[in-house]
């Protein structure tokens, strides 16, 4: 026998939880920020998860949830909670429907059979002769009968058009839901989630057509140092301003990420490494051609570079060999000074 759901939880649940989420983050040093604060009640919500699970790790490794520690989490668990948490609305929402218009199909049924049996009632009585008043009085039960089940029917269809509207409506709910779980709150470009999906479909689609996919990875240089100079929310204007000019070369079929932290990913489907590597230089020309200032001072805050690396689909390659060779070709501008775009081996021309 199945168990029952358990109970929505109580006003003072909620008060409970927030309790323990404080007082967890006091016991263990994590800084009171907003998304920390989302972080642990999923967290605590779900002990054995994956979330608290990775939290425990980093707090046993002597870390704390710093702002790109969080970051970094929340890409890869919250959206997903977030999500589950809307399908199971969804769900029980949808099953009160699915109730609702059951127990209004019974009825009508139980009505249309009872104005079947008035019917073959009314066959049988006409069956002999019947007196003018018998006959008055049959017909009057017929009419009666029948607009009981016209009325019947047309509350049944006023029921059905309701559900329609809030099944239709439920479908949109999640569609939202679904396109926020995909995008990166501060940059709002895609996240490492939705990136990793369309990564496996674009190497496949590339296979199976037999055209060029290259993917790219641009990393912002010497971020943690610019972050530690002048703070996070800084640091957090500097992530935005190159995820609107990365935004702005990324239009459809192109695809862009926030991957982690400050780097980013874009997926070329269709475009070969050497016209990829020209667009890559374009970015990186315009990101340091920038001065930048910071927005609460107006301190100058000097020009601010990317490197970049990229590589071309083999054919039949894995999507993780592709990320793997891409990213070598990034720690190769790394390497090799910064503020520049590195290759990996383009594959021979068929």
């Amino acid at each position: 026998m199945d168990e029952a759901p358990p109970p929505p939880p109580t006003e003072d649940d909620s008060f409970a939880l927030a309790r323990r989420v404080v007082e967890d983050m006091a016991r263990r040093g994590i800084p009171p920020t907003p998304l920390n604060y989302e972080l642990i009640t999923y967290a605590l919500t779900d002990p054995r998860g994956d979330l608290a699970m990775e939290i425990d790790l980093l707090i046993a490794s002597g870390d704390t949830l710093t702002d790109l520690a969080a970051e970094a989490l929340a890409a890869n668990f919250v959206p997903k909670a977030k999500l589950e948490e809307e399908l199971r609305n969804a769900g029980d929402q949808l099953n009160r429907e699915i109730a609702s218009v059951s127990e209004a199909i019974k009825q009508a049924h139980a009505t249309s059979e009872h104005f079947g049996e008035t019917l073959a009632g009314a066959g049988r009585e006409l069956s002999a002769p019947v007196a003018a008043a018998d006959l008055d009085k049959l017909v009057e039960t017929l009419a009666v009968a029948t607009r009981d089940v016209q009325a019947e029917n047309r509350s049944l269809e006023e029921r059905l058009n309701e559900a329609t509207a809030e099944v239709s409506r439920l479908r949109e709910r999640l569609d939202v839901v679904r396109r926020e779980a995909s995008i990166d709150d501060l940059t709002k470009l895609s996240n490492r989630k939705a990136f990793n999906e369309v990564l496996a479909d674009a190497c496949l689609n590339a296979d199976a057509k037999g055209e060029p996919l290259t993917l790219a990875f641009l990393d912002i240089d010497h971020f943690k140092q610019f972050n530690d100079t002048w703070g996070h929310q800084t640091g957090d204007q500097v992530l935005r301003f190159v995820a609107s000019i990365i935004g702005k070369v990324a239009s459809e079929p192109r695809f862009a990420a926030r991957y982690g932290g400050e780097e980013f990913a874009i997926i070329f489907p269709g475009e070969r490494a050497d016209e990829v590597e020209t667009t890559l230089e374009s970015i990186r020309g315009e990101v340091c051609a920038r001065s930048l200032r910071r927005r609460s001072t107006n301190e100058d805050l000097g020009a601010v570079t990317v490197s970049a690396g990229l590589a071309q689909l083999h054919f039949g390659e894995e999507p993780q060999a592709l990320l793997e060779r891409a990213d070598e070709a990034l720690y190769a501008s790394k390497r090799t000074g910064r503020n520049r775009v590195t290759a990996h081996a383009i594959p021979d021309a068929a």
